[in-house]
C-alpha cells in the first residue's frame, strides 16, 4: 500500500510538472508571436551586433522545453505539447481578429488605427509562425530522439544542441521568407535577420544546456529514472485509474 500511494503521488506530481512545462511552451510561443513587430539591437561584446525581433526572446524556451520532455517524458508527449501548441495559436488569432474587426469608442485610449499597426500584422505572423514552427518542432524532436538513439542515450549536450540548431535555422528560415513574401519585411533586411536571428538562438541554445542538464538530473533522480526510461512509459495504478 505504501508503495502503491508513493508511485500514485510520484505519477501526480510528474503529471503536474507536464502540464506546467506545457502551458510555460504555449505562453511562449504565443506571446511571441503577438510582440514580433518591435525589433532591437544588441551589440555582443564588440564581436557582433544582432539585430532581431523581440518575438524572438521567449522562443528558444520552447525548444528547450520541448527538449526537456522528449528526454524525460518521451516523444508521444513532446509531441502533444507541439499540437497544443498549433491550436493555441490558432485560438490567439481568432481573438485577435475578432478585437480588430469590432469598432473602438471615441474614447478608447487604443483607437482602430493604433490596434491595426500593432496588430494588423499578427495574422500572417502567426500563419508564418504556425508553418515554421511546426517544421521546426517536429524536426527537432525527430532529431533529439535520433541522436539519443545513435548515443545510446549518452552525451545530453549532442542531442540537445544538434537538435536545436538544425531546426532553429529552418524556423528563422521559413518565418523570415514567407513575412518577406508578404510584405511585412523588407527583402535586402532578409541576409542580416537571418543571421541575427540564427546566431541569436545557437547561441541560447549552448547557454541552456546547463539548465536541459540540471532539469533532467532532478527529473531522473527524483522519478529514478534509467538513461533508457522515460515518464511517458511508466505504468501506474494512478494513470490507470485517472484514464491520464
Amino acid at each position: 500500500m505504501a508503495q502503491g500511494a508513493r508511485t500514485e503521488r510520484d505519477a501526480l506530481l510528474a503529471y503536474k510538472i507536464y502540464f506546467i512545462l506545457g502551458a510555460l511552451f504555449i505562453c511562449s510561443l504565443v506571446v511571441s508571436n503577438l510582440i514580433f513587430q518591435k525589433f532591437f539591437y544588441w551589440d555582443f561584446f564588440g564581436i557582433y551586433q544582432f539585430e532581431i525581433s523581440v518575438g524572438i526572446l521567449p522562443y528558444p524556451i520552447t525548444f528547450l522545453i520541448t527538449d526537456l520532455i522528449s528526454e524525460i517524458y518521451g516523444k508521444k508527449k513532446a509531441n502533444q505539447v507541439v499540437t497544443a501548441g498549433i491550436f493555441a495559436s490558432l485560438f490567439s488569432l481568432l481573438i485577435v481578429y475578432t478585437s480588430a474587426i469590432v469598432p473602438a469608442t471615441d474614447w478608447s485610449p487604443v483607437d482602430n488605427a493604433l490596434f491595426d499597426k500593432v496588430f494588423g500584422a499578427t495574422v500572417v505572423a502567426v500563419l508564418a509562425s504556425m508553418m515554421a514552427y511546426l517544421f521546426a518542432q517536429y524536426v527537432d524532436i525527430q532529431l533529439f530522439h535520433f541522436w539519443k538513439k545513435l548515443t545510446k542515450g549518452k552525451h545530453l549536450w549532442i542531442r540537445n544542441n544538434f537538435s536545436t540548431f538544425l531546426s532553429q535555422f529552418l524556423d528563422t528560415l521559413t518565418v523570415l521568407l514567407l513575412l518577406c513574401f508578404f510584405g511585412k519585411i523588407e527583402w535586402e533586411r532578409f541576409g542580416a535577420l537571418l543571421l541575427s536571428g540564427f546566431l541569436f538562438k545557437v547561441l541560447i541554445a549552448i547557454c541552456d544546456t546547463p539548465f536541459l542538464y540540471a532539469g533532467v538530473y532532478y527529473f531522473r533522480k527524483r522519478f529514478n529514472l534509467g538513461i533508457h526510461e522515460d515518464l511517458g512509459r511508466m505504468q501506474t495504478y494512478y494513470q490507470v485509474e485517472e484514464k491520464i
